[in-house]
């Protein structure tokens, strides 16, 4: 599994490349705290293939990186070469980029 740490994700907004970037946190979950992207829950993902791109880069994030890897294995299961899982989560991107977002 690829993955990208949060300095490379703000590098990427930067210089603002042109990237699909997935929230599979719950709908509350987003309320708290976000760091933007398509916001599509773990459970319905794979029900929802059509709004993955398959032509850039996927940056997949969840709280920690735990649900977003396992997200990033599925996709890559399903023929997908493109996706990266945003290790540690939203929570590394607090500690490492934006202090001022949320931690829960």
């Amino acid at each position: 599994m690829k993955e990208i740490t949060a300095k490379e994700l703000l590098q990427l907004k930067e210089k603002k490349a042109d990237f699909q970037l997935i929230d599979v946190r719950e709908p509350h979950e987003v309320e708290i705290a976000s760091i933007g992207g398509d916001a599509i829950p773990m459970g319905e993902v794979m029900d929802n293939l059509d709004k993955i791109t398959k032509d850039k880069q996927v940056i997949v994030y969840c709280r920690s990186g735990k649900r977003s890897g396992s997200i990033v294995q599925a996709l890559e299961q399903s023929g997908y070469t493109n996706v990266y899982n945003l290790s540690g989560g939203i929570l590394a991107y607090a500690d490492q980029v934006d202090p001022s977002l949320t931690k829960y």
